[in-house]
């Protein structure tokens, strides 16, 4: 199975080619770079092979989309069928592929594609409740049950949103790059700055998994993803597993599960 997995994110897109269950290497792109964008999906398209059924030259192979950014999601698409020749098939609710989980939540619609994905792959893998963490440019914390459905969990400003908050709604205060602290007491501005992010952050993985952990009466697993996860790793000793890229790898585990589901119908 030949999929080319693209993960549309608010600050950029990743794009992973799986062919035949090896992953080659991601790429990062800005979203807004068109030329940057097709240059590497025909690269990376180009990588699958040709059907051997097909008369056309069509590649034996799918584009899947998972996105949270509508704008970029139509240039992918745009881009898919005017250089690739190729439909984009995108989750989602009332989408191409559905979502892989079921969703206990007041509104289901307003729910990101990708942390419903990325608790799909914590959740095929570990099999009961978990938590998954995606420390991003927005940090979000959600629980999946025993039962495989997605609950729901909290959203918060990730480093990057904080330090610029801070930035410019005072006077004085710089904006600082977040980073592990050498020393847990400030000694200056910009360390009193990235200490207070970087702890608040740690403190809430801690509290709200507690909390989480009350409300279904076991303690789930803890997975976490993201950009800027390895920044709190030191600090976060009660999590379970540190994950790369567990948003692509729900991509592709979503649209299996999606086919194993057209095939019991």
């Amino acid at each position: 199975m030949n999929i080319l997995a693209v993960d549309i994110g608010n600050s950029r897109i990743k794009l992973a080619l799986f062919c035949n269950g090896e992953k080659q290497p991601t790429e990062f792109i800005d979203g807004d770079n068109r030329q940057s964008l097709k240059k590497v999906l025909t690269t990376l398209w180009e990588q699958v092979p040709q059907s051997r059924r097909s008369t056309e030259a069509k590649r034996d192979g799918v584009i899947v989309i998972c996105s949270v950014k509508p704008k970029w999601t139509e240039l992918v698409k745009e881009l898919c069928k005017n250089e690739l020749n190729e439909k984009a098939l995108e989750i989602g609710i009332d989408k191409d592929i559905p979502l892989p989980l079921k969703l206990c939540v007041e509104y289901p619609a307003n729910v990101g594609v990708d942390r419903v994905v990325a608790a799909a792959a914590a959740y095929f893998v570990v099999e009961s409740s978990v938590i998954v963490a995606d420390i991003g440019t927005a940090i979000t914390i959600d629980l999946v049950d025993n039962d495989g459905d997605f609950m729901g969990g909290i959203i918060a400003p990730g480093f990057g949103l904080s330090a610029q908050a801070l930035s410019e709604n005072t006077a004085q205060l710089p904006k600082v790059q977040i980073k592990t602290p050498t020393n847990p007491v400030g000694s200056n501005t910009d360390d009193a700055i990235n200490n207070g992010i970087y702890y608040g952050v740690v403190g809430l993985l801690e509290t709200v998994s507690r909390h989480f952990a009350e409300q279904i009466g076991q303690w789930p697993q803890m997975v976490v993803t993201g950009g800027n996860a390895s920044i709190i790793k030191k600090d976060c000793q009660f999590v379970d597993n540190w994950v790369d890229e567990l948003v692509i790898q729900g991509i592709v585990l979503t649209y299996k599960f999606y086919l194993d589901k057209l095939e019991i119908a």
